[in-house]
This record gives structure tokens, sequence and C-alpha cells, in this order.
């Protein structure tokens, strides 16, 4: 399944020429690793950072401590910061940020475990164009975690 979904990625990205970055904090690298494990990912795939901490998303994304300090890491705001974060320091024309609690601890009653927000960037005429959602995934760590992986490639598939 997310073989397939990345093969469709790179087809979609191949297709017009542009090169996608990732942004990703409670997936630790997996999107990173699902693109990577195609043959010729290189000529679609720019790269990644894993931005767990908060001060890797500060001092590698450029995330304006402020809005982890306001809203938290597992915000709208923080996947926005980071998705255009990602494109500002390590080029593309795509990005895709994660950040979540994945479990089994750490969730609250405003964020509970398998909560995860998204975030898609685009370079436009305008500048850099971002959506964001958040979805709630039942389930232990790993199943967060995969399902985190699955969404943020399908959003990369989205017109």
């Amino acid at each position: 399944m997310l073989q397939a979904l990345a093969t469709r990625v790179a087809d979609r990205l191949l297709a017009v020429g542009h090169r996608l970055v990732t942004a990703e904090s409670c997936t630790g690298g997996w999107i990173g690793k699902v693109c990577t494990d195609l043959p010729g990912s290189s000529r679609w795939f720019l790269g990644g950072a894993i931005a767990y901490a908060n001060e890797a998303k500060t001092g590698v994304l450029g995330v304006d401590p402020v809005v982890l300090t306001t809203d938290g890491a597992v915000s709208e705001a923080a996947v926005r910061a980071m998705a255009s974060g990602a494109l500002q320091q390590m080029g593309g024309d795509v990005s895709v940020a994660v950040s979540g609690v994945a479990g089994p601890d750490g969730g609250t009653p405003d964020k509970p475990v398998g909560t995860v927000w998204f975030a898609w960037a685009r370079r436009g005429g305008e500048g850099i164009e971002v959506t964001a959602m958040v979805e709630h995934f039942p389930g232990d760590r790993e199943s967060v975690r995969r399902r985190s992986v699955e969404r943020a490639l399908s959003g990369l598939l989205a017109p």
C-alpha cells in the first residue's frame, strides 16, 4: 500500500518535473524511507528533515519558537511552518510536513494519542501555498505512524 502510493506520487511529480521535500516529526523519516525505497527516487525526491524535537523544528526548518510555545508542536500553525520551512530551507517544489502524538503516552485532552497534523506546501505564482488538516487515528504507535505516512502521501496526490 505505501509503496503503491509512493509510486503514484513519483509518477505525478515526474510528470510535471517537481521535486519533493519532507518535514517529519512523529513519522521519524518513514515518509522519506518509503520514497527512497523506489529506484530512481533521486529524480523526484530531494530530501527531508526529521525534526522531532522543537529545537530541530526551529533550527532546521526555521519554525518560529513563538508558534511552538503558543500553539504547540502538534498544531496547524506548526505543520504549516514546517512545510513552508522545508521548501525555504531545502528547496524543492512540493513539501509535506507531519507532527502528531503517536503514543502510547504524550496525549492530552486537547490532543489525545492519535492526533496528527499534516501540511502540504507548493511553490506557486503567489509564493508558497499551504494546506493543512488534522486526523485522529486509532490504534497503537505503529498503526498511528503507518496511517500518518499513508495520509501524508495521499495528500500529495490531491489536485
